[in-house]
C-alpha cells in the first residue's frame, strides 16, 4: 500500500537495513515505474527511499522527518537548488535512479520592520 519504502544509510554509505525485496534482480534494483532517491541533510547523513515516479514528493518528505523525529515543515527539501513542492512528482522534476534531494533545516525568525522601529535608537536593516 506505500509508495515508498525508506531504507537508513549512514554517510559512508553502509545500509541499516534489508535491501527492498522489490529491487530484487535485474537492473541494478530499480524498475522502469520506481527511482531511488537518497534524501542527504546538511552533515551527509543520507536516507534512501525507492519511490513510484508519479507519486507526490510530499509523501517521501512526509516520511523523511517522522524517519528524523522531527515535525513535518522542520526541513525544506531542495532539488537542483530549487525548492521542491509538494505536488511534485520524480517524474515531473525529471529525477533519475539515485538523485540526491538536500533536505535544509527551515528557520524561522529574525525581525520584522514595523513603524517602531522608526523611532528606536538601533536602524531597522530590513
Amino acid at each position: 500500500m506505500s509508495d515508498s519504502k525508506p531504507a537508513m544509510n549512514t554517510a559512508d554509505g553502509g545500509p541499516d537495513s534489508k535491501p527492498d525485496p522489490e529491487g530484487a534482480g535485474g537492473d541494478g534494483g530499480a524498475s522502469s515505474e520506481q527511482v531511488n532517491i537518497k534524501v542527504r541533510d546538511s552533515e551527509g547523513n543520507e536516507v534512501q527511499f525507492r519511490i513510484k515516479k508519479k507519486t507526490q514528493l510530499k509523501k517521501l518528505m512526509d516520511a523523511y522527518c517522522g524517519r528524523m523525529g522531527t515535525s513535518v515543515g522542520t526541513y525544506r527539501f531542495l532539488f537542483d537548488g530549487n525548492r521542491i513542492n509538494d505536488t511534485d512528482t520524480p517524474e515531473s522534476l525529471e529525477m533519475e535512479d539515485m538523485d540526491v534531494i538536500d533536505a535544509v533545516l527551515f528557520q524561522q525568525g529574525g525581525i520584522e520592520c514595523s513603524p517602531l522601529f522608526l523611532f528606536a535608537p538601533v536602524s531597522c536593516r530590513c
